[in-house]
């Protein structure tokens, strides 16, 4: 969905791009896409074409955060292989040019779902997108780091001991007001970390049914968008993280299936995708599921903080938006700590 116009210096956008991007030719008119809280997103219409633009949001960001060039690697390093994603351009590590970092890929031709009951779509079709759905996150979690030149793309170690440091950190930077259950939860995954099994992947860090785009006329997935969080790590975080946003409630702001009669909609339940993950990656299963699943209601409650800081602050994309979200972080806070008491 495509918002109102962006605030971009289509100049000197302009000028950078005739020198940097191969057959590019202004000029270029810009809408800015509505979704993409975290790194704001546009769409360039150019004489020669059509592009996207994503960019790192201006203002004072926390280090480490917002990182477009590593969104940049990962998509690069994946072109070609069993995981679809857009072609990359160019990245624009200087500032001077729009008042950020960016980088220009290729707009795919897809379907964005932001609703994952996929009302408007028959029932055959929803069970094959979930199919699809699965095939793409064990795809992720497949990928050969070596031979894809990302051995390097995220430190060894413990994953989930450095995410709970890392986002942790993050909450604490963008706090607004005490949240005394995400200070329990914190607390809880604190002293609750498994030892490290070993597995190392690929993971996306945001993989959920929004962050794909699928064909127009298919249940086949095009593109797998939101990069940002991707590292290498534990790959039950990713499934996880799924698991996690159905168990919200459906509509516009929860984006879940809480209550849902998912049967008479063709969509599996939670048990099922995860049993066929797990024959795709040969596993016999995933013990202990409760604490992957708290993790993420508080790593996701830890980014919507963000998001509200930033609203607060005028840095975020789009700030009504930002603090409605922000709104429901004591509600992931709970269903952490839910998901914990199930373990």
């Amino acid at each position: 969905m495509i918002g109102r116009k962006p605030d971009l210096d289509l100049d000197s956008l302009t000028a950078w791009l005739e020198k940097a991007l191969p057959g590019f030719s202004g000029p270029i008119s810009v809408e800015k896409f509505s979704r993409g809280q975290s790194n704001p997103t546009f769409r360039l219409d150019a004489a020669s074409g059509s592009y996207v633009l994503r960019r790192k949001p201006p203002g004072v960001l926390l280090k480490s955060a917002h990182a477009v060039d590593r969104e940049f690697r990962v998509q690069n390093a994946l072109a070609g292989s069993p995981v679809p994603v857009a072609k990359m351009h160019v990245l624009c590590e200087e500032d001077s040019v729009i008042g950020s970092s960016f980088y220009i890929m290729e707009l795919i031709d897809g379907k964005n779902f932001d609703d994952p009951r996929l009302m408007n779509v028959c029932q055959d079709t929803r069970s094959a997108i979930y199919d699809e759905m699965n095939r793409v996150l064990a795809a992720i979690h497949s990928i050969d780091l070596e031979a894809r030149g990302l051995a390097d793309f995220g430190p060894s170690g413990n994953y989930y001991r450095r995410q709970i440091d890392r986002w942790t950190k993050q909450y604490r930077a963008t706090e607004t007001e005490t949240i005394s259950a995400m200070d329990e939860l914190i607390l809880w995954l604190d002293a609750s970390v498994p030892e490290d099994d070993g597995k190392r992947t690929l993971v996306h860090g945001d993989y959920r049914i929004d962050n794909l785009l699928f064909a127009q006329h298919g249940p086949e997935c095009v593109a797998v968008l939101d990069w940002e969080l991707s590292t290498i790590g534990h790959p039950y975080a990713d499934l996880a993280a799924l698991i996690m946003q159905w168990q919200r409630p459906p509509g516009d702001e929860g984006r879940g299936l809480a209550g849902i009669d998912r049967a008479a909609l063709g969509l599996p339940e939670d048990q099922a995708f995860v049993e066929a993950y797990c024959h795709r990656m040969g596993l016999p299963g995933i013990p202990e599921f409760g604490f992957y699943l708290a993790f993420c209601f508080f790593r996701m409650g830890a980014i919507l903080q963000g998001v509200k800081k930033r609203a607060m602050d005028g840095n975020a994309s789009n700030p009504e938006l930002g603090l409605r979200l922000g709104a429901s972080v004591p509600q992931y806070a709970a269903g952490g700590l839910e998901a914990a008491r199930n373990l």
